[in-house]
């Protein structure tokens, strides 16, 4: 069994300034997608974009990131407690960001910056959603360092169960890696392989809807439940709720990319 190395959330201190391993994952995930965008505009000119795009979709893309998920962490997730503490939805830094508020977020942002540049929304979302899942899985690597969202009560056999002291004595899924592996990783590489031709208009988002909500609906399982606007759920969770639509749109959309 494993216990938890109790990370220090600060990974560096610039005199008065705190760097947070949450922040720094999240200045990665920007990094990444600079990189892997301007390389996909570079090796597949077929989605009309140029290097100048990337840049111009990472500031929209942020915006929509830190405001959509802010405000689907306190609306989804925690509306009584900020509800109570309004001045903490601005601490932004502490953690708690909910990626189906910031996965919304985006939205918006894509569909402004599309409008204001005379492109299409799909042809956005197709080129942006390869470059999503490594910034989820670094987001799912800042909550195991900060210690928080850690998994469910797993058998105290099983090798890589983990002990989280601030939670209890109790072996639980490190779930956090879970998903780190699945809504990162794997999707990303599904997604990567399946783009590197081109495909119907709106088919890559499609599947990033459906491998996006299936990883998410499987790693629930193995995740303690967010109590959110419903209570505690150990059937169908908040983030299960929620994943819901992202698994139906994404199949029905997919099936009529086929259809093209």
């Amino acid at each position: 069994m494993l216990v938890h190395p109790q990370f220090d959330p600060v990974a560096i201190h610039l005199g008065p300034l705190a760097v947070r391993w949450y922040g720094l994952m999240y200045l990665l995930a920007f990094v990444a997608f600079l990189v892997l965008g301007k390389r996909r505009a570079q090796r597949q000119p077929w989605h009309g974009l140029t290097p100048q795009h990337i840049d111009d979709l990472l500031f929209y893309g942020v915006l929509g990131v830190v405001i959509g998920g802010r405000l689907g962490q306190v609306l989804f997730y925690e509306p009584g407690y900020y509800l109570a503490h309004p001045l903490e939805i601005l601490a932004v830094w502490k953690g708690g960001m909910s990626f189906h508020g910031g996965f919304l977020g985006v939205l918006v942002a894509v569909g402004l910056y599309a409008k204001k540049h005379g492109l299409g929304f799909w042809q956005l979302t197709d080129f942006i959603a390869p470059l999503v899942p490594i910034g989820l899985g670094l987001g799912r690597i800042g909550n195991f360092i900060n210690g928080e969202l850690w998994g469910r009560i797993a058998p105290p056999d099983l090798p890589w169960a983990m002990v989280f002291p601030q939670v209890d004595g109790l072996p639980r899924h490190p779930s956090q890696l879970y998903q780190a592996c699945g809504e990162g990783l794997l999707l990303w590489a599904l997604l990567w392989w399946f783009s590197a031709r081109p495909r119907p208009r709106g088919q890559v988002s499609a599947l990033f809807l459906v491998g996006y909500g299936v990883a998410r609906w499987l790693g629930e399982y193995f995740r303690e439940p967010d109590a959110g606007v419903f209570g505690h759920s150990y059937v169908v969770s908040m983030g299960q709720w929620l994943s819901l639509p992202m698994i139906v749109i994404g199949a029905f959309l997919f099936v009529r990319g086929k259809k093209q």
